[in-house]
């Protein structure tokens, strides 16, 4: 596993808990008071700006895969640059995915996974935004939803283990993941445009 990988997790690990420390510690010291609501607020802000960068640490397992080569920690955050279109499509994905789990949580689960490849797919189309990537993900993942969700099954026994090192092993196992995701999406991409081109030779014979 690369060593850069390893230690932009940890960066991410630091990152997460320094934006989650303020909430947190108010919420430990006023625990009735009006302080607490602002607190929810930040949380709520805080998170959205989290998922952004949580883009870019996919994205950056994405380019690894694709050119070992490239500047790993400038990747994470380029979601930045475009904010305003990956910070929109990952709130409605959000949105979508918790109100169906509202209706049965089987549901908000299964359209999760329909909705998992939309990260990479604003990635790869700059011009595609909301629910046009998610949508598109949708289309992709038709077929392929039971395929991932067996995959990520495939992690549990690493998961228990790197809990027996005091977390220390997520270090290495959550590149090992994203890494694995993004060649599976890869695969996903790589099928349905095969099934456009089939589609399309198939109209025009």
């Amino acid at each position: 596993m690369d060593v850069v990988c390893v230690l932009v997790t940890l960066l991410m690990l630091i990152i997460n808990c320094a934006l989650s420390l303020p909430s947190t510690i108010t919420g430990l010291m006023y625990p009735n008071s009006p302080q607490v609501n602002w607190s929810t607020l930040f949380t709520v802000v805080v998170s959205l700006i989290y998922a952004v960068l949580e883009w870019g640490f996919a994205i950056m397992f994405l380019r690894n895969l694709r050119d070992p080569h490239f500047d790993e920690l400038g990747t994470l955050f380029d979601g930045f640059r475009d904010f305003g279109r990956i910070f929109l499509t990952l709130f409605l994905q959000s949105i979508y995915t918790v109100l169906w789990a509202l209706l049965l949580i089987i549901p908000g689960i299964v359209k999760s996974y329909s909705y998992a490849m939309t990260p990479y797919i604003l990635y790869d189309d700059p011009k595609l935004q909301g629910n046009a990537a998610i949508e598109l993900s949708m289309r992709m993942m038709r077929g392929h939803k039971l395929e991932l969700f067996l995959l990520h099954l495939s992690f549990i026994g690493w998961f228990l283990l790197c809990i027996l090192t005091l977390g220390i092993g997520f270090l290495w196992l959550t590149p090992y993941v994203h890494s694995t995701q993004a060649a599976f999406y890869e695969d996903v991409k790589e099928e349905y445009l095969n099934q456009m081109q089939e589609d399309i030779q198939s109209v025009n014979a």
